[in-house]
């Protein structure tokens, strides 16, 4: 087995930060959907938006959370999955995620980065 050379958890704070922002666009797309439609009740968009995506944070926050990937000699690797350094064709930053993009299209998020940038060029660095 290759030896560990970096570990990427995700981040607690950064999870919360996106959800709060996911907070606020559910929200807004909440009281636009139901002013579109011609509600009466516009502002009641607000807290329906907010509780759906606060009751989906809160629900995949222990799944989320306890996903790290970790960087070996040869490989990034997690729970289940498993992508060589040398198949790797890009990495690029969305957010607070980190996306790998092998060879074969393959495609695999590291989430909930703290620096996103950092991670990016951890591997980077990692593939040669």
């Amino acid at each position: 087995m290759a030896g560990l050379v970096t570990r990427f958890p995700a981040d607690r704070q950064t999870y919360i930060r996106s959800y709060a922002w996911l907070a606020a666009g559910g929200m807004a797309a909440a009281m636009a959907v139901l002013w579109l439609v011609g509600n009466p009740h516009v502002w009641t968009g607000a807290p329906a938006g907010l509780a759906a995506v606060a009751l989906r944070g809160w629900y995949l926050a222990s799944e989320d959370l306890a996903v790290v990937w970790e960087i070996t000699d040869d490989a990034l690797t997690t729970t289940n999955r498993r992508v060589p350094l040398n198949q790797i064709e890009t990495v690029n930053t969305m957010g607070s995620f980190v996306q790998i993009v092998t060879r074969s299209g393959d495609k695999h998020l590291i989430k909930y980065q703290a620096d996103p940038a950092a991670t990016k060029a951890a591997i980077e660095r990692a593939m040669g």
